[in-house]
């Protein structure tokens, strides 16, 4: 098939982007299902169902051996092969047209302008050497170190948060706690003004779900509307940092050099755009799932807190068992083999991150909650290899305090009737959380 397009289609760009990364896979993938593809069924089950409630069909693909081959890729939700794949040399990222076929050429003719956390020179999908100069940079300033001077900052948020809401009515904690927490740490991160918060706290939510598939046509629009708005005011901050660098971060990120060169504006922006959408809604889901699962645990609440040093493990265990993100995507570069399957150049392979955490051979009794297990750090929920998530320490940090500052303050927290999941598919969390604190 041969498509003519025009030199002025620019508003036919999007609905051939939201097409090819989204309306055409999703309806692709909802016929599979109807015939028992294994992917397409994790793709249909994945929007309604929790993450518990997918385990069996994690089961299913494991008992078909270490990699399946499906109607759209390989699929694996061993622990082993997922590693395999995410530290192996033969993969790169990403699950996109490549070449020079007629579906690579409507991708690249339908390109978005701004940045995207899911395109170059996104951490998430460089490759080296580009990636290693870049990550190389980046990993200087977001440190472990530099991760633990926002504790306190991130203490006083949780706090301040909790301190504003009524404990004796019924409050949506997503809404009020969850979201604004890791978004305002991320707001700290990029040296936002205080004025500047609110706006950029918007922008975060709307842009979050740029990491997803499958997304409606009114929702691709608004994330797409959020991502450039945001990339227009990292533009204006950039300059400003340059002029009058502060102590985030970001300002150390721009004065950060390597062999005398640093990153330039592209590069600073995908990252701060990376830290924007990755950071904010997988940390809002750690903390809502992390809610879920102690609400719904009494005898591990009391754990915690008998011996608050179990928080750190705590927040391990709800990544492993209800990650914030369920699956990502690899392409094989050459004729390779994982877990001695044979897999061509080309051929796309999904890891089921929520899978592997969840494999019988590395977690006894896999679907048990236990703040003290004693392999937890062990899940894959950060992925792994070179592309192992720049934001764990940060992550983890955030998880710890706002899970522990929380229950500490409130230990009798009661969820009530109406919680809702987001409804993307990769992304895993909550979407409302209704709750009362107190009383």
């Amino acid at each position: 098939m041969v498509v003519k397009l025009s030199s002025g289609t620019e508003l036919v760009k999007p609905l051939v982007r939201w097409g090819l990364g989204h309306g055409l896979p999703r309806a692709a993938l909802r016929a599979a299902a109807r015939r028992g593809d294994l992917q397409a069924r994790l793709f249909v089950e994945s929007g309604t169902s929790s993450t518990a409630g997918l385990s069996g069909l994690f089961d299913e693909v494991r008992a078909r051996g270490p990699l399946v081959r499906g109607r759209f890729s390989h699929l694996t939700a061993h622990h082993a092969a997922v590693r395999e794949v995410l530290t192996g040399g033969d993969f790169r990222t990403g699950i996109g047209p490549s070449g020079d076929g007629a579906w690579a050429r409507l991708s690249d003719w339908s390109a978005p302008t701004v940045l995207h956390p899911m395109a170059p020179p996104s951490l998430l999908v460089t490759e080296p050497p580009a990636h290693t100069r870049y990550r190389k940079l980046v990993t200087r300033v977001f440190t472990a170190r530099a991760v633990e001077r926002l504790r306190a900052f991130t203490e006083r948020t949780a706090h301040r948060l909790l301190d504003e809401v009524d404990p004796t009515g019924p409050v949506d904690l997503v809404e009020a706690y969850c979201a604004p927490l890791p978004v305002t740490v991320i707001a700290e991160v990029l040296g936002v003004p205080p004025e500047q918060r609110r706006r950029v706290l918007a922008l975060g939510a709307a842009a979050a779900p740029s990491l997803d598939m499958g997304l409606p046509w009114r929702r691709f629009r608004a994330v797409e509307t959020a991502l450039a708005e945001f990339d227009a005011w990292l533009a204006d901050h950039l300059r400003l940092l340059r002029s009058h660098p502060g102590d985030d971060l970001l300002s150390e990120l721009v004065a950060a050099r390597e062999d005398g060169v640093g990153l330039d504006d592209l590069e600073l922006r995908a990252t701060a755009g990376l830290v924007l959408a990755a950071g904010f809604e997988t940390t809002v889901n750690l903390l809502g799932n992390g809610v879920a699962l102690l609400h719904g645990d009494p005898g591990q609440r009391e754990v915690l807190a008998e011996d608050p040093s179990v928080w750190p493990n705590a927040v391990e265990e709800v990544l492993r068992v209800d990650p914030p993100v369920l699956l990502t995507g690899r392409t094989s570069v050459r004729d390779t083999a994982v877990a001695g399957v044979r897999v061509p150049k080309g051929a796309l392979v999904t890891t089921i991150l929520a899978g592997a955490n969840r494999d019988p051979l590395v977690f006894e009794d896999p679907g048990r909650f236990d703040v003290r297990r004693v392999n937890a750090r062990e899940h894959i929920s950060f992925s792994a290899g070179r592309h192992h998530c720049l934001g764990a320490a940060l992550a983890r940090m955030e998880g710890e305090v706002g899970l522990r500052v929380l229950f500490e303050r409130f230990p009798r927290l009661r969820l009530l009737p109406g919680a809702t999941r987001r409804g993307t598919r990769i992304l895993r969390g909550y979407e409302h959380l209704p709750a009362r604190l107190a009383g």
